[in-house]
């Protein structure tokens, strides 16, 4: 996406990073698009991973993503810089979790952080046998 398109997407009012860090990556030349930047898929992947991590923490068992929504590729990432995935919890229903994600880089001649990308994922929290299970509520949830 181009920086003016970018420009178009509701700015996060914060300039540091919200939530738990649950993945940090350097983007690579193997993950680029045919235009040299890094392929969107592979930045959304990096923030499913991040927030499987957080979800999974968060229900004390495996879990799945079953949705993703209100993306905002807000800026491109480029080759180089060092990419910060961050999670917020934004709900706990009975078998599912929705945490909100945001992707932040670090460019080699910046002095602070840049959010790139954020939405909200969806998780299910599942059995040994791939099935739905309650998340259990003994402990109160995660506080970010």
């Amino acid at each position: 996406m181009t920086d003016a398109k970018a420009a178009q997407a509701p700015l996060n009012a914060d300039t540091e990073p919200r939530g738990d860090l649950c993945i940090r990556t350097l983007a690579m030349p193997a993950d680029t698009n045919a235009n040299g930047d890094i392929f969107g898929g592979w930045l959304l992947s990096q923030m499913d991973v991040g927030g499987g991590v957080f979800a999974s923490k968060v229900a004390k068992s495996r879990t799945v993503t079953v949705a993703i929504e209100a993306m905002n590729f807000r800026k491109a990432v480029y080759v180089g810089d060092l990419v910060s995935v961050h999670a917020n919890l934004v709900r706990i229903g009975r078998t599912s979790i929705t945490v909100h994600l945001e992707a932040w880089v670090l460019r080699r001649k910046e002095m602070r952080s840049i959010l790139v990308t954020d939405g909200n994922f969806t998780y299910v929290s599942i059995d040994d046998h791939g099935q739905p299970q309650v998340i259990p509520r003994d402990e109160p949830p995660i506080a970010t």
